[in-house]
C-alpha cells in the first residue's frame, strides 16, 4: 500500500488525493472518513472501464447492490455495456452506458486512469472515490484507494464494503466471486495469493456457488466467441519466445461475435509453453488497436504497455493506441521483442525454453 505525502494533514481536504498506506492510524482515518461519505450520500453513480471484464462489471454490480440494500438509489455505468456471460448477475440488466442519474457521490472502480473509464466521466467533476488494484494507477480522484498487485478490485471491495458500513449479501458475494475469478483466472495468475483464496471461501460463506460463477465466468463460451477466437488462433505466430496474433474488425463480422474485445482469447494463449510473452491486436474501430500482453512469472508486461500509454500488471497488461493495425503491430512486436531480449535471457535458461 501507498501513502500521498502530507495525509495525515490533509484528511479532512475534500479534493486531497489519497492512497490506503500500510500505517493502521492513516488507514482506520481513512476507512472512517469513506464510511462517513457513503453513509451521507443519497444518490450514488458507480462507473468502470470500457470493454469491462470480470472484475469491473462484479466489482461495479457488487457496490451498486451492498449500496441499494443500505437504502440508496445508485445507477451503475459501464460504456460498453455488460457482456452477455455476466447478464445473470444481480443488477446487470439495469446497467446504463451514460450518466443519467443526479447523483451526489461518484465512484470508479478497477480503473488505472481517467481515459480507461472512455467518455462517461467526460465534463464530470473528479470522482469522489476511485477504487483500484493495478501498479500503474494515477490518481484521479478525490479519494485514490489503490492496493497495487492485490489480485483483484473485488477482493480488496470483500474486504473493505464491511469497515465500510455495508453488508455483503449472497448477491453482492456472487459479483465479487466473479471479480475475482475473472482477475485470477480461476486462482491461475501469477500474483495468485493464500489470501485470494481465502476470500473466495468468505464469499462461498455467503452462499455463493463456485462451481456455477466458475462456469459462467471462465468456461462458457458462445459460438460466435468460439468462432472469433478460430479468426485469431489461425493467425499465431510464435518468434523467440513472443506468442503474436491479430484480430481485426473483418473477423468480427465473420465470426458474428457482436463485442469489440478479444472474448478473452489472450488469456488462452498463456498455455502455449515456448511463450514468454503472449501479445494480441484487437483492431478496433476509428483507427485504432487495443493491444494486450500476457507473461510468464519474472517478466512485466506493464513497462512495454507503459511505453504506448497503457499499464496494468506485471503479468497483464493493455494499451489502446491510435493508428493503423500493420503500423502498430510493427511498433509493439519490436518493442516487445527488445524487452523479452534484454530481460528474458535468464529466464529462457532457467524454464528451458
Amino acid at each position: 500500500m501507498r501513502l500521498k505525502k502530507n495525509l495525515m494533514m490533509e484528511l479532512n481536504n475534500p479534493i486531497v488525493l489519497m492512497r490506503t498506506t500500510n500505517s493502521m492510524n492513516v488507514a482506520q482515518e481513512l476507512d472512517h472518513l469513506i464510511t462517513q461519505q457513503l453513509a451521507n450520500a443519497k444518490r450514488i453513480v458507480i462507473v468502470s472501464h470500457i470493454r469491462p471484464d470480470g472484475d469491473a462489471v462484479g466489482s461495479a454490480l457488487a457496490f451498486g447492490n451492498a449500496l441499494r440494500e443500505a437504502g440508496k438509489q445508485v445507477e451503475c455505468v459501464l460504456q460498453d455495456g455488460v457482456a452477455e456471460r455476466y447478464q445473470y448477475l444481480p443488477g446487470a440488466k439495469e446497467v446504463a452506458s451514460e450518466v443519467s442519474l443526479d447523483y451526489d457521490y461518484l465512484i470508479v472502480v478497477d480503473s488505472a486512469d481517467s481515459h480507461r473509464v472512455g467518455t462517461v466521466l467526460d465534463d464530470l467533476p473528479k470522482p469522489d472515490l476511485v477504487i483500484d488494484h493495478h501498479k500503474t494507477h494515477i490518481d484521479f480522484g478525490k479519494i485514490d484507494y489503490v492496493e497495487a498487485e492485490t489480485e483483484a478490485t473485488a477482493l480488496l471491495l470483500t474486504e473493505k464494503l464491511p469497515h465500510w458500513g455495508l453488508e455483503v449479501s449472497k448477491n453482492t458475494a456472487t459479483c465479487l466471486m466473479v471479480g475475482l475469478l475473472a482477475d485470477t483466472l480461476g486462482f491461475r495468475t501469477n500474483n495468485t495469493t493464500p489470501r485470494s483464496l481465502r476470500t473466495a471461501a468468505d464469499l462461498m460463506e455467503k452462499g455463493v456457488d463456485l462451481v456455477q460463477v466458475y462456469h459462467q465466468t471462465l468456461s462458457m463460451r458462445s459460438l460466435s466467441e468460439i468462432r472469433y477466437w478460430g479468426q485469431g488462433l489461425i493467425k499465431l505466430e510464435l518468434n523467440d519466445g513472443v506468442l503474436s496474433s491479430t484480430l481485426t474488425l473483418d473477423d468480427r463480422i465473420i465470426a458474428g461475435y457482436p463485442e469489440n474485445d478479444d472474448a478473452d482469447l489472450i488469456n488462452t494463449l498463456t498455455v502455449v509453453p515456448e511463450a514468454l510473452i503472449s501479445v494480441l491486436f484487437i483492431e478496433q474501430e476509428n483507427d485504432g488497436v487495443k493491444v494486450s500482453w500476457r507473461s510468464v512469472k519474472g517478466l512485466d508486461v506493464s513497462e512495454i504497455a507503459a511505453r504506448f500509454g497503457g499499464g496494468g500488471h506485471a503479468s497483464a497488461a493493455g494499451a489502446d493506441i491510435a493508428g493503423g493495425l500493420e503500423e502498430i503491430k510493427k511498433l509493439v512486436l519490436a518493442e516487445t521483442h527488445h524487452y523479452v531480449n534484454t530481460k528474458g535471457i535468464s529466464l529462457k535458461r532457467n524454464d528451458g525454453v
